[in-house]
């Protein structure tokens, strides 16, 4: 039985508020079927004054507004022109799973060439969006907004808006560089947290105490991205409204990874509806809106001017405008840039040294009542020129959003379970429990009950947990009045609970909605038992191998130093588990010799800083000294061919401890840390070990590929030149 079944159709008016929050009934028209046709493929764009390839939606980003009535039938064409497989997500929309839009789980992927279409019911109002669930497509520019109007409701002055980020660079190459832990968009963003920045800012111990506990440096977004967008504009102008009209702004974050902080310089924002929902109206200054999230605002054109509403990055490195109304400019209020070691001495006070959250007395967050990144904020705490006090700044919080009608689920039995949002930053690892999605069984339930899911989130970053197919209520203190969402943002440290009616069948995605720790594992499938085959997914088997794919995929990095004394170098593979990794040193002489070492391990534990590996070393330099190690036991550097089989741990302050024995049954210990920072762009690495082998090095990051660099080998000597980095 589907929720189309009339027999629970009171039910669903209840759970997604159709037309009741209206107050109206579907009087104003016959319900109609409603045709769109969607082209995707490859399209040329320049935001940033350099052609880039994208890809759009009937050659325009975002594709085109969607507009519908409630009880229409959306009859949608999707035509793949690109020479790869696509897909298109509903994203909030209650309908038949087949038509849920993610690939190969619930709706089979749009081979190249091919027209699927989607034909579904709709049976709510709001505003919605759409967008890709292939790879990294949605990044490239596959999305759009999906507006349902109420029927009968008054005619209001609307502006639709799809806030977005862009960056030049490939969205692949993005996620490479994320897996390898490179610090090149700190390095964009000003936001590297050296030891010299430390020092000038007075948090040298700060800094310290951070590596200490083997934490990567604070930051609140992972990417460094070239331009914020408000539907494909960095500025927007829409000088036809006039003094005195209010104006409901349908706003969807369409971004891939960012945050957005929401202001207007025409005074407060009044919030009418989230994710499509309608909420009793809060007035406020400042609300930041996650990614995936969409949110209804009234603002007001107070005089014949120019108003600014304006969406900053979580990050504060830019921002993009929407213009209402004309004359004389009013900006919206600015955002100053972030106290990133008030952020690193606080993370700091609440990790453990094994890399877990402290658990502090009397503290237990929810729905959003404290936010932990507030002690970065300068308009909060002070910048040393003064500062607003907190409570003349209303932001929005979960707290605050209330259903105008009850929200309680029906009766049936309660199935409850506890999820922890955990990840890696070093290795860019996310997942819930501590295992990805492919590491993890589908989560069976039933229709009929209610499932109650209590989400902690253990890691320092917020993340915007979808999920797909059906709403959920967030309890929030409201009682039976609590809102219905389908992205929930759970912030560092937090614990919310959710919860929903298990009314549907198939298998639903639930995950967090930055593609890049969606990519990387952080999610889980809920399976309905007993449900009927889905004609879309003719081979469940097959499909399942490709979902994991995403989080199992092998990331490839490299760098190659080429110096007067020789060239140093390494090249790896690795994914959520797994490494596969070669080193060398060949020097420029045979006297300073060459050295190989192949190594496969596995990372073991939930922070990854175990991992027992198997390798082949070959060493070979010509010299007619006898060498011994530091255990007295002869070290061959003339021609060792050896298997080596060994252990590597991530020490305190970043240093690898790495213990191992060779074929011969010698044995060697090795401390070594690349990439200390020691200012923006200047990175220091050292390695010692009992084969009285040690080194020392410098680089100077110039561009995202190339470093000035300079080190001493003991085999090899001094030397300076270049380091390439893939």
């Amino acid at each position: 039985m589907s929720i189309y079944n009339p027999k629970f159709l009171p039910t669903v008016i209840l759970f997604f508020t159709f037309f009741v929050c209206s107050g109206q009934m579907l009087t104003n028209g016959k319900p109609k079927t409603v045709r769109y046709d969607l082209t995707i493929g490859h399209k040329m764009v320049n935001y940033t004054g350099k052609e880039s390839m994208a890809m759009a939606i009937n050659g325009t980003i975002p594709g085109p507004v969607l507009e519908f009535a409630e009880g229409d039938t959306a009859e949608i064409y999707v035509h793949n022109t690109l020479h790869e497989e696509t897909s298109i997500h509903w994203h909030g929309l209650i309908l038949p799973n087949r038509y849920d839009g993610v690939s190969y789980l619930t709706t089979q992927p749009i081979k190249a060439g091919d027209t699927h279409v989607f034909k579904f019911p709709l049976v709510q109002n709001g505003t919605y969006w759409y967008h890709s669930h292939t790879t990294m497509q949605e990044q490239m520019g596959l999305y759009g907004a999906f507006i349902i109007h109420k029927r009968e409701a008054p005619v209001l002055k609307e502006y639709n808006m799809v806030i977005s980020d862009w960056a030049d660079m490939d969205a692949m190459e993005i996620d490479r560089r994320l897996h390898n832990a490179s610090d090149w968009f700190a390095i964009k963003k000003n936001a590297v947290q050296s030891y010299a920045e430390a020092i000038r800012q007075g948090h040298f111990m700060t800094k310290v105490t951070n590596e200490w506990k083997r934490m990567a440096a604070m930051d609140v977004s992972d990417v460094a991205y070239d331009r914020f967008l408000i539907n494909g504009k960095t500025l927007n102008e829409q000088p036809q409204f006039k003094a005195g009209e209010k104006v409901r702004l349908r706003i969807v974050n369409g971004g891939s990874s960012t945050y957005f902080w929401l202001t207007y310089g025409g005074g407060k924002m009044t919030v009418v509806a989230n994710d499509g929902m309608d909420v009793v109206p809060v007035e406020v200054d400042r609300l930041i809106i996650a990614v995936a999230e969409t949110y209804d605002v009234m603002v007001t054109i107070p005089e014949n001017k120019r108003y600014e509403f304006r969406a900053t990055a979580e990050d504060r490195t830019k921002f993009t405008s929407l213009w209402l109304g004309k004359g004389a400019e009013v900006d919206a209020p600015g955002l100053p840039g972030l106290k990133y070691f008030e952020g690193m001495k606080m993370m700091n006070g609440m990790m453990t040294l094994s890399g877990k959250m402290k658990m502090m007395e009397g503290m237990e967050m929810a729905n959003q009542q404290m936010d932990m990144n507030n002690v970065m904020y300068p308009e909060i705490t002070g910048d040393g020129k003064g500062k607003i006090p907190e409570g003349d700044i209303t932001t929005l919080d979960y707290g605050m959003l209330k259903s105008p009608v009850k929200t309680t689920l029906p009766d049936g039995p309660v199935r409850s379970m506890n999820f922890e949002l955990t990840g890696n930053m070093n290795r860019y690892v996310w997942s819930i429990n501590n295992k990805t999605v492919s590491e993890a069984d589908k989560i069976l339930i039933k229709k009929g009950e209610n499932v109650r899911v209590i989400l902690t989130n253990h890691t320092m970053m917020r993340h915007p947990m979808h999920l797909h197919g059906h709403f959920f209520r967030v309890l929030n203190g409201n009682g039976d009045y609590s809102p219905l969402k389908n992205t929930l943002d759970i912030m560092p440290m937090e614990t919310d609970t959710i919860e929903f009616a298990a009314t549907e069948s198939g298998d639903w995605f639930f995950h967090c909605h930055i593609l890049y720790h969606m990519m990387s594992g952080m999610g889980r499938i809920f399976e309905y038992e007993n449900s009927p085959p889905n004609p879309e997914v003719p081979d469940p088997r097959y499909a399942l191998r490709q979902i994991y794919k995403d989080d199992r995929k092998f990331h490839a990095t490299a760098s190659a130093g080429l110096e007067s004394n020789g060239s140093d170098g390494m090249a790896a593979v690795a994914n959520t588990r797994w490494k596969i990794n070669t080193l060398w040193h060949l020097g420029t002489s045979s006297s300073k010799g060459y050295e190989s070492e192949t190594m496969v391990g596995r990372y073991l534990g939930a922070m990854q800083w175990f991992m027992p590996y198997i390798g082949f070393d070959y060493h070979y330099r010509k010299t007619d000294e006898a060498e011994k190690n530091l255990f007295g036991q002869q070290s061959n550097k003339n021609n060792r061919k050896t298997v080596v089989a060994g252990l590597a741990y991530t020490l305190p302050m970043l240093v690898v401890a790495d213990a191992r024995i060779d074929g011969d049954g010698k044995y060697r210990f090795q401390l070594s840390r690349e990439d200390i920072p020691v200012s923006k762009r200047l990175r220091a690495n050292f390695m010692a070990n009992t084969d009285r082998e040690y080194a020392l090095g410098l680089k100077y990051t110039l561009t995202r590929y190339f470093s000035l660099s300079s080190h001493y080998d003991s085999d090899m000597g001094w030397g300076g030149g270049l380091t390439l980095t893939y």
